[in-house]
């Protein structure tokens, strides 16, 4: 078999993440020049930069590029179509969150395209998906890696998928799988200290850049859930979505509908009573409130929402906004395999997909 000597790149999503890991392209091209990575397709929502003979893309002017290009995006069909079309393998790296490219995945996988990627919407969507998106993949051949998907540069999946595979036997996840909550919660309810005010601790969370614009996305819990999907599939449970389990929201009800994150912030010092209450339970019990989401094998029971821990608990004791995940298995006993770090951030998150991309090189060359 002689090597591969180049394969095209397509970059869906040109935001944080995707900047992110456009510095880390240009820097693993330089380190490894072989096989060569072609930059042949790169968009945003509205625009694209490509051209039909596959001219390779500047990796520094990629952004420049697509700012000023007149050029639409290719609808899915049309972009498997054109990555195709080329006589060299493609690999597309999705930076989006959107659940239509998402929908596109086994279109791709069916048409030899291999897929690195951060969308959590591809994973943790409906369980159909899930089953075509690696249906289309084993058939293919084409190849599909979405560590950045649930702890950002975190080796959480490739760990999850490394146990299973062995043949060992996962008992029970938990953790703390948001950056937001996470920073949240060690603010409000230390493990030393009084902490600030909930409404607080939000906006401050909010100024940081530590929530979504609305912080209500946050607060409702569902990016956990979405994570928690992807890892109980990953231990062999047939979770049909996010919201099939129980998934707590932090959104006091008359806040649900507010008009934008801006007056929720405005109303959210009115309700603050309700998380103080809560709080001060867990203190009553010498323990600190956590946002944890927990995943049972044996019983096929997840849930996400806030738990009480001891001040020794490795949940308890985690600093700013890092994520805590804590595998449980036959082999490791009681004691479980914890990985631990920053959850969030556009370089790490970039990293876990440079890494995932490193994975496809390997085994398409």
């Amino acid at each position: 078999m002689s090597p591969v000597r180049q394969i095209n790149i397509a970059i869906i999503g040109a935001g944080g993440v995707g900047k992110c890991f456009l510095g880390q392209l240009e820097a693993l091209v330089q380190r490894r020049p072989e096989p060569a990575l072609a930059l042949v397709y790169i968009s945003t929502s509205k625009k694209a930069v490509y051209s039909k003979d596959y001219s390779p893309i500047g990796f520094s002017s990629a952004i420049a590029s697509v700012v000023s290009s007149s050029e639409a995006p290719l609808n899915p069909s049309d972009l498997a179509d054109y990555l195709a079309g080329a006589s060299s393998k493609a690999i597309i790296v999705d930076n989006t969150s959107s659940q239509d490219v998402a929908d596109a995945y086994p279109l791709f996988l069916s048409r030899g395209i291999s897929i690195v990627t951060p969308n959590k919407k591809a994973f943790s969507g409906s369980y159909k998906l899930w089953q075509d998106i690696f249906n289309a993949a084993a058939q293919s051949g084409a190849r599909v890696y979405h560590e950045s998907s649930v702890g950002a540069g975190l080796p959480v999946i490739s760990t999850l998928k490394d146990l299973v595979e062995t043949g060992d036997e996962i008992t029970k996840i938990e953790g703390v799988f948001s950056g937001t909550m996470s920073f949240l919660f060690n603010s409000f309810a230390p493990t030393s200290g009084s902490g600030g005010k909930w409404s607080a601790e939000v906006k401050k969370a909010k100024e940081l850049g530590y929530t979504e614009p609305d912080p209500r996305d946050d607060l409702n819990g569902l990016d956990v859930a979405r994570k928690l999907t992807i890892l109980a599939r990953l231990s062999g449970l047939e979770v049909e979505s996010p919201t099939s389990f129980p998934v707590q929201s932090l959104i006091p009800k008359e806040l649900e509908s507010v008009a934008s994150g801006d007056e929720f912030l405005e109303k959210l010092p009115a309700f603050d009573a309700q998380m103080e209450e809560t709080k001060a339970a867990a203190e009553k019990e010498g323990k600190v409130v956590r946002f944890v989401g927990s995943i049972d094998v044996a019983s096929k029971q997840v849930k996400v929402g806030l738990e009480k821990f001891d001040l020794s608990h490795p949940i308890a004791a985690l600093k700013g906004s890092d994520n805590i995940i804590s595998f449980y298995t036959k082999r490791y006993g009681s004691n479980p395999l914890i990985i631990q770090g920053a959850g969030a951030g556009g370089e790490v998150t970039a990293m876990g997909v440079t890494s995932d991309l490193l994975k496809v090189l390997s085994q398409l060359s």
